[in-house]
């Protein structure tokens, strides 16, 4: 059976990477979808206050910005500068009117995976009082553990849990991404116990194509790939979450190929397979 439910589907920008945040707007909305997560990047040049109250206007919801975070680096310099860098995304999400900043951590392969881990804690900690005040909540994404090396020192939701758990704050919580943990033995009972601690911010679909040929850009359609779609947005329902469904693909292929027939193909894939 088809889900139709489309007033729950977001898609980020960088999926549509060719189109400008004006062009993804406009074919977003004319396409039924309701949510849009705006990376950065999209951003620059632009008055970002204008911006979101474009996309309001265009009949959008601003579901979250990507990305902050990359705090753990051995060098101090490093982190101060990741800090300042993840103060201003706090500003810029503020300004846009997104109440959520999704954060890929970091890691630093001259130092421990132990290291970077308090790091990061350190620097999700130093941010709560600033995110607080602009009302911005900040969602702890654990990635797939093939980026542990330089990407993310936090690759299962347990971790991110017991990171959210160790933080006690209202304003820090967990993304969960399919892409990066649908291997996981334990995902399960792990998303329940983030929808017990209210920590469940935000839920990314894609799927992983067999055999990938690239570890970042090769990300596939919904049902493309091997990843369980349905069975784990039952367990991300189950645990209480009722928020936007984002479409995040990474796809050098799709990115060369016509953008309207790929948002086309995203819709039917996300009402067939998610």
């Amino acid at each position: 059976m088809e889900s139709a439910d489309l007033l729950k589907l977001c898609i980020h920008t960088i999926t549509t990477k060719p189109w400008s945040i004006e062009e993804a707007a406009r074919n977003y909305i004319a396409s039924g979808v309701n949510g849009i997560t705006v990376w950065r990047d999209s951003l620059y040049g632009r008055n970002i206050r204008l911006t979101g109250q474009l996309l309001r206007e265009s009949g959008l919801s601003v579901v979250s910005l990507c990305r902050g975070g990359f705090f753990a680096h051995k060098e101090a310099v490093q982190r101060k500068n990741a800090l300042d860098d993840n103060r201003k995304a706090i500003d810029e999400a503020s300004e846009l009117g997104a109440p959520l900043i999704v954060l890929v951590c970091g890691a630093d392969p001259a130092q421990s995976l132990e290291d970077s881990r308090s790091q990061i804690r350190d620097g999700i900690e130093a941010l709560i009082p600033e995110a607080s005040a602009a009302g911005v909540k900040l969602a702890i994404e654990p990635l797939h553990p093939m980026y542990a090396d330089t990407r993310s020192a936090i690759n299962t939701l347990a971790q991110a849990n017991e990171m959210a758990e160790t933080l006690n704050s209202p304003w820090v919580g967990v993304a969960v991404d399919v892409y990066h943990l649908w291997w996981d033995p334990n995902l399960e009972q792990e998303i329940h116990r983030c929808g017990k601690n209210d920590h469940l911010l935000a839920y990314h679909v894609s799927d992983w194509k067999t055999p990938t040929t690239d570890l970042l850009n090769d990300r596939g359609l919904m049902g493309e790939g091997c990843i369980p779609l349905k069975k784990i947005r039952s367990w991300v329902e189950a645990a209480g979450f009722r928020g936007f469904i984002e479409v995040e693909i990474f796809s050098s292929e799709y990115w060369k190929r016509d953008q309207n027939k790929f948002l086309m193909d995203v819709i039917s894939a996300y009402k067939k397979y998610v």
